[in-house]
């Protein structure tokens, strides 16, 4: 049985970018940290999310969704939470090479990379923790990674292979009946000079 989502709306934000981000490279479970765009991303969200009355910060221990989070709580005056759960998925044998045919395969379910997580698998962990983060005091933000964004669109009722921007933080709302959710991404206010 498929797990499905808490109707309880939140906010998501995948991490800024990394070098591996910028080289088209399959990054899982390697812990890369962000470099000098990936922060600068972070602080512009970060603005976008003052006064949105988040009131629960949850993030994936890996440091570029860490400290994504940690640059927006700061601007919000919260502390992060974490949940080992929201870790990106483990490519296995893929990780650190680039992006390649076998993603598409991967998302269908049909190829799995040696070592690597199923695409179900991290649908299921994804809407787990998503559950979990809801079930705090909210609005939650969680602070996470891409591909499990690909698998929360999923449950969310929309096309899954779908690529996410690098922090752009993106409200989500349960339908009011049928089981498309809304996703809205926000706009980004300028940095300034």
């Amino acid at each position: 049985m498929t797990l499905a989502l808490n109707p309880i709306p939140f906010w998501f934000l995948r991490h800024g970018e990394t070098d591996w981000n910028a080289e088209g490279r399959s990054q899982g479970r390697t812990d890369i940290p962000l470099n000098t765009v990936g922060l600068a991303q972070a602080r512009r969200a970060a603005l976008a999310m003052v006064d949105r009355d988040i009131v629960t910060i949850v993030a994936s221990p890996l440091s570029r969704a860490l400290r994504t989070a940690e640059i927006v709580a700061e601007a919000l005056n919260l502390p992060v939470g974490t949940d080992v759960e929201l870790q990106e998925v483990c490519f296995g044998t893929e990780e650190g090479k680039p992006m390649g045919d076998w993603y598409d395969d991967w998302v269908a379910g049909t190829y799995t990379p040696d070592g690597a997580e199923t695409f179900n698998g991290l649908h299921d962990r994804a809407v787990a923790a998503i559950n979990r983060a809801t079930a705090l005091p909210g609005p939650v933000l969680v602070v996470a990674h891409g591909a499990l964004f690909r698998a929360l669109r999923r449950a969310l009722g929309h096309a899954p292979n779908v690529r996410t921007p690098n922090a752009l933080p993106t409200f989500c709302s349960p339908p009011a009946s049928g089981a498309v959710w809304e996703i809205s991404p926000v706009t980004l206010p300028h940095l300034p000079a």
